[in-house]
């Protein structure tokens, strides 16, 4: 009996178009959520290419709406001969009411930020996952640097007994 195969499709292994490591070095990241995106066609054509950065962008909430900006995306030559892109366009994010009502009310009243940790792809749509998170200070950041160099050489003395 012959065994069956499976019609899925493999899943890509890496579904990341692009991470925020400078984000979980700056930030205490207390809670994160995904949103969707308002993209133009040219803007997703860049994205399949992985030509997005955002290492200086940041989430606004403007008029009970979330808004990407200062993601620097960019434009392929061939895709976008027809428009004229603009690199660092605000994207409105899509969340659900209750989730930005959540956002809303920790950002303006108990002092939280909100950073753009990773985007990926889901069932052939970006997603952008955000970080509902504090600031750290200096000496936050140097005890997070100590306890990471800590567990790397406990793991290597685990490995050498």
């Amino acid at each position: 009996m012959a065994a069956k195969k499976s019609k899925k499709k493999n899943k890509a292994s890496n579904n990341t178009i692009a991470s925020n490591r400078q984000a979980t070095h700056d930030y205490f990241v207390e809670e994160r959520f995904e949103a969707g995106l308002v993209l133009q066609g040219w803007e997703v054509k860049s994205l399949r290419e992985g030509r997005i950065q955002l290492k200086e962008s940041y989430v606004l909430i403007k008029r009970g709406e979330a808004w990407l900006s200062g993601a620097h995306v960019s434009p392929l030559l061939s895709a976008s001969t027809h428009v004229v892109p603009d690199n660092i366009r605000s994207k409105k994010l899509l969340l659900h009411k209750r989730e930005l009502n959540r956002l809303i009310g920790a950002v303006e009243r108990k002092g939280y930020t909100l950073i753009p940790l990773s985007m990926y792809w889901v069932q052939g749509r970006a997603k952008l996952e955000i970080g509902l998170a504090k600031g750290k200070q200096l000496h936050d950041k140097r005890a997070t640097s100590k306890e990471r160099d800590w567990q790397r050489e406990k793991a290597r003395i685990m490995k050498h007994q």
